[in-house]
């Protein structure tokens, strides 16, 4: 049996909106997966494997980031760069979901060969985790000619993820609610592009056809990279039960608008977050944790329900088993605090005046994956690894 117990915590972010902090200073996992958490004194700390002190820090579910475009291994040809899943889990990420293996090199647009290629990236990053990362990959973008039997071919061999829709040839309402209803169908997930064309091939999707197409998330509902007009992103979070993604690479002043929309509709169970790189725009390690600062500090939302976004409710959205600090869970964590002489008087504090928090360590299904980050500004505690024990 494999025990972490992490002592000392200062707070605990659970991802809930409806209860963004837990009380307790201790956490304990067992085998990968929350086991319990409170207070130590009233807790069975003994026979630990791994111990960690906290030193005051906080404690949150590990970040996910909803909407990223991977190729193959940690290496993107789009921007020619070596290790940037490593980079992103020292921003306190520790799951990247795909909205589409876009910039693989002579990407297959044939059916046999989009399907090849989907099965193929979902089995190299399940059997492949960079640096401890869980990446789920295989997301085809749909093509015309698609049928029925191609979706369930998919999702009997595992895939369970659509890339963007709009990115292929299919660019109707009409054909992409089908193809969307049939990947549903077999329980696959699917998102779509929203707002002005991204990269060559792509077109502008509006309102009417998200409305119409009915994915499971708008991506990048404030643009990837221009935005729709307001009265269009207005009438999407009226209209939508669907996941409201707002991503790094797109319009921030979108993004704000769709906090407040989402806010006076009671809807920000419904706000998720991504980065979409790599793209043109590079790739952002810290695009969840500047995500979450800016729409803290600009969106007024407080900082322990602006990281829900980037945790509980994608992993709601999204039906995880990680992101919320829940028993049985995996016990993916971000240990964090407030930034060396950043205003604010606490981590929280200091988050929703737009600064970003020092992270200090991450963990994945238990087990530590990365200590203090070379990415984030330096902490001003840092967690420690007191023991491991065979």
């Amino acid at each position: 049996m494999e025990k972490l117990v992490i002592r000392n915590i200062g707070q605990i972010l659970s991802g809930k909106l409806e209860e963004p902090i837990f009380d307790g200073d201790c956490m304990i996992a067992i085998d990968g997966k929350i086991h319990e958490w409170g207070y130590a004194k009233d807790l069975d700390c003994e026979g630990a494997t791994v111990e960690v002190d906290a030193h005051g820090v906080t404690l949150a579910p590990g970040l996910i980031d909803s909407h990223i475009h991977p190729v193959v291994g940690d290496y993107t040809p789009r921007q020619q760069q070596l290790h940037w899943i490593d980079s992103t889990l020292h921003g306190g990420v520790t799951t990247l979901i795909s909205a589409g293996e876009v910039h693989m090199p002579g990407r297959p647009k044939d059916i046999v060969g989009l399907k090849a290629m989907a099965i193929a990236s979902q089995r190299w990053y399940e059997n492949f985790r960079p640096s401890g990362m869980k990446v789920h990959a295989g997301a085809p973008v749909i093509e015309q000619g698609m049928v029925e039997q191609d979706f369930k071919d998919m999702a009997d061999a595992g895939v369970k993820l659509l890339g963007e829709v709009g990115l292929g040839t299919v660019k109707d309402g009409k054909t992409a609610k089908e193809m969307v209803g049939w990947a549903r169908k077999y329980g696959m997930q699917s998102t779509i592009h929203t707002g002005g064309p991204s990269i060559p091939g792509s077109g502008l999707i509006d309102a009417d056809m998200v409305i119409e197409t009915d994915t499971d998330v708008i991506g990048h509902i404030n643009g990837g990279h221009s935005a729709l007009p307001d009265d269009q992103i207005i009438c999407l979070c009226e209209s939508c039960k669907a996941a409201f993604e707002i991503v790094h690479n797109g319009n921030e002043r979108a993004a704000v608008l769709t906090i407040n929309t989402a806010r006076e509709l009671g809807k920000l169970d419904q706000v998720i977050l991504g980065t979409d790189g790599p793209a043109g725009s590079g790739v952002q390690p810290l695009g969840i944790l500047r995500m979450i600062a800016m729409l803290s500090a600009f969106g007024n939302v407080p900082a322990a329900e602006a990281f829900c976004f980037g945790s509980g409710n994608t992993a709601r959205q999204r039906a995880l088993d990680t992101g919320l600090i829940e028993k049985g869970y995996c016990a993916d964590f971000v240990l964090l605090d407030q930034a060396q002489h950043a205003p604010g008087k606490t981590m929280l504090e200091s988050v929703e005046l737009g600064n970003l928090p020092g992270v200090g360590m991450t963990i994945i299904d238990g087990v530590i994956t990365s200590e203090r980050s070379r990415n984030t500004p330096p902490a001003q505690s840092l967690p420690e690894r007191v023991t491991t024990t065979s």
